[in-house]
């Protein structure tokens, strides 16, 4: 796979006796370079591989308080340092704010289908208590992956298993239903609005 640096990158430095030479700031070019690089890196690796680098957002569930019914939303906005607007996390009303909070949370369609099969369970209106649902990238695995979606830049923090809370608000068995495949939680590191249907994107930190 060959690849070919993009021009503003081959107009700011050429080799000269060997050393680096630049029209811009040293730093701030040996950066550009650094991150355009691993970039293209991961996407030789992603495309030898067969992974997705791109889903879809399928849904967009928020919660006002602790154990309040989840509610879809088609669009919502994302809050940087906080969550989604409205929702219990992003109004310090969530349960384990104190704890084990988490900004945003975001989970598989793929394991939500999975879930629904083998446990007969209905996850369809938010049981999974997960602020985003995303289909197409069940394969990739996002552990310290950001997304961006729509407007918003979404940092990987964790991933968020299930736990007790869960059967207590959705009903026994929940937690079991989602085991291993229950979710990540993101910081929000960029705000801006996101809608049902906005492409979700893989980046590159």
């Amino acid at each position: 796979m060959r690849f070919a640096f993009p021009p503003y990158v081959a107009a700011l430095a050429f080799l000269q006796h060997g050393k680096l030479v630049t029209n811009v700031n040293e730093d701030l070019f040996l950066s550009t370079l650094r991150s355009w690089l691993h970039g293209m890196w991961n996407m030789h690796i992603r495309a030898r591989a067969g992974l997705p680098d791109s889903g879809r957002l399928m849904a967009i569930f928020i919660a006002e308080r602790a154990g309040a019914p989840m509610r879809s939303c088609d669009t919502a906005r994302a809050v940087v340092d906080a969550g989604l607007a409205e929702d219990r996390y992003a109004e310090g009303q969530g349960f384990w704010r104190l704890t084990d909070g988490c900004q945003l949370t975001l989970i598989h369609a793929e394991d939500l289908v999975r879930a629904e099969r083998r446990h007969a369970v209905q996850l369809g209106a938010g049981q999974h208590r997960r602020n985003l649902v995303v289909q197409g990238l069940a394969r990739a695995d996002l552990r310290g992956r950001d997304v961006r979606i729509g407007e918003a830049l979404l940092v990987w923090h964790r991933l968020r298993p299930p736990c007790g809370y869960l059967d207590r608000v959705s009903g026994k068995g929940m937690a079991k239903a989602l085991g291993r495949h229950a979710g990540h939680c993101y910081r929000v590191r960029e705000g801006g609005l996101i809608r049902v249907g906005d492409k979700v994107i893989l980046v590159a930190r």
